[in-house]
């Protein structure tokens, strides 16, 4: 038997331990998770391996943690701390290409420069795509801290590498730096981060990349999102209809809806969201070639994603599908199609 392929399973750079600690009293927040999930980031080759053998795991897709170089507020340390990830990403899957691969770390401070670092990534260090987190934390000329969104003209130069290079680029959520919230988040810290947080920011990210026309002008880009899309499959139908009320109105920028950019450019992932009804929605609405398995790792464990996906009542050609075909064809992996 084939196993499971897994996209979205964090990992952190040693050198970045401090960059990382500052936002470990949020994720403490999550009680379950303790102190073990520093732990769970660095080891790659002893306990995560064995539990990806003892539970089917075939293969897992490394990228940096949230928030890596999106909450660099300086560009050349940005550039610096992506630049270096990707490097010691490439290392780590040269230990054991069979079982692991990776996506790209990326400052989107500049969009010429994170094309740029997209294709040393692919071409040079065989990376399958980018994963960026959510928005650039930049500085504005005030020296207050604002965010970039990647939905602007601006933008074009690397959305041109990405569809030039056939690589996906996964849109994974972020915290807001801890210095920076505000209401509601500040007298409300349970509803940041994975339970509510994580997907109303990157949600209208995503929305706004949808309605912007990125993906006319560049319409092979791939996108994929986890948490089984953050929620927009379920409000897809209701944002289309009422953004579609708004043609011919300099507010609608894009050549289509919603709906028909994400049955066509985006994929979703069961990342974290181990519901069986959702996943089925999410085909429903997508189409099963758009759906396809994750675990996030470690912030969730090998055990109980395919503990769940051992129960999940699919056919079993939607099963396989989901569980490694779809991401087979979508990242070229060297990897027999089937489940046998």
């Amino acid at each position: 038997m084939y196993g499971t392929i897994a996209l979205e399973e964090a990992v952190l750079n040693p050198e970045n331990g401090n960059t990382f600690a500052k936002y470990m009293p949020l994720i403490r927040n999550y009680v379950r998770l303790g102190n073990s999930v520093q732990a769970g980031l660095l080891d790659i080759h002893e306990k995560r391996l064995e539990s990806m053998d003892k539970h089917g795991v075939e293969y897992m897709v490394l990228s940096i943690t949230s928030a890596g170089a999106q909450d660099q507020v300086d560009r050349s340390t940005a550039e610096r701390m992506a630049h270096n990830d990707n490097n010691f990403l490439a290392n780590e899957v040269k230990k054991n290409p069979a079982r692991f691969g990776a996506f790209a770390s990326l400052s989107m401070h500049d969009a010429h420069q994170a094309a740029s670092e997209l294709r040393r990534a692919v071409k040079e260090l065989g990376m399958l795509g980018a994963l960026v987190n959510d928005w650039q934390s930049v500085k504005d000329e005030s020296g207050e801290e604002e965010r970039k969104y990647y939905d602007t003209p601006e933008y074009d130069p690397f959305w041109a590498a990405v569809e030039e290079l056939d690589v996906p680029v996964y849109f994974h959520p972020r915290y807001p730096p801890p210095e920076t919230l505000e209401e509601p988040w500040a007298s409300r810290k349970h509803l940041l981060g994975a339970s509510v947080g994580f997907s109303l920011d990157l949600s209208v990210h995503l929305y706004a990349i949808s309605s912007s026309g990125t993906l006319d002008r560049f319409p092979n880009v791939k996108i994929i999102v986890g948490h089984l899309g953050e929620g927009i499959p379920f409000n897809l139908w209701r944002a289309s209809y009422w953004y579609d009320s708004m043609r011919g109105t300099p507010v609608y920028r894009s050549q289509h809806s919603y709906s028909y950019y994400w049955r066509k450019n985006f994929y979703v992932t069961t990342s974290g969201t181990f519901n069986t009804a959702g996943l089925k929605f999410s085909i429903q609405e997508l189409g099963v070639d758009r759906c396809l398995y994750s675990i996030d790792t470690p912030y969730n464990t090998v055990e109980e994603a395919q503990a769940w996906w051992k129960s999940v009542d699919l056919s079993p050609k939607q099963k396989a599908a989901v569980a490694r075909e779809n991401a087979i064809k979508l990242l070229k992996l060297p990897l027999k199609l089937g489940s046998q």
